[in-house]
């Protein structure tokens, strides 16, 4: 085979720190920031949302990044755009740590739609009770004091 080929989609979530319910004005202006910082990364992202203390996206992985490398760069790189632009009135920073989960091919439209309709979601179910789902789903376990 003369070609690598790659076609890996990602759904990451990650949150403010503590939790703070910052995302709330400015939250398209910061959504689209974010969408620009993963095209920087060589990431076709499909969708950016989220619900006043966390973010969803959905993306093709980078070949040649890891996830790990790609989430802390837009983190660090959109935390300091929002501190030196003064979006808030406060610092801003995003909670350590994320979550990925890989995304089949076939899920990809419904992933999508799950990430358009935070807002309609989170009436019903607090961010909270929705990372709990999320890591149980994937089969992922966090001890107690974490």
């Amino acid at each position: 085979m003369s070609h690598s080929l790659n076609r890996i989609w990602i759904h990451a979530v990650w949150s403010t720190k503590n939790r703070f319910p910052f995302l709330t004005n400015q939250k398209q202006t910061i959504f689209s920031k974010l969408d620009e910082l993963l095209k920087e990364q060589q990431c076709e992202n499909i969708v950016i949302n989220g619900f006043e203390e966390h973010v969803h996206s959905l993306f093709l992985l980078n070949p040649n990044k890891n996830i790990s490398e790609i989430i802390k760069n837009i983190k660090g790189s959109s935390s300091h755009w929002i501190n030196q632009k003064e979006l808030f009135k406060v610092k801003f920073a995003w909670q350590v740590g994320f979550a990925s989960f890989s995304v089949s091919e076939s899920l990809v439209e419904k992933v999508s739609q799950y990430i358009k309709n935070q807002e309609l979601h989170h009436k019903k179910m607090s961010f909270s009770e929705e990372w709990n789902l999320l890591l149980k789903k994937h089969n992922l376990v966090i001890e107690e004091n974490h």
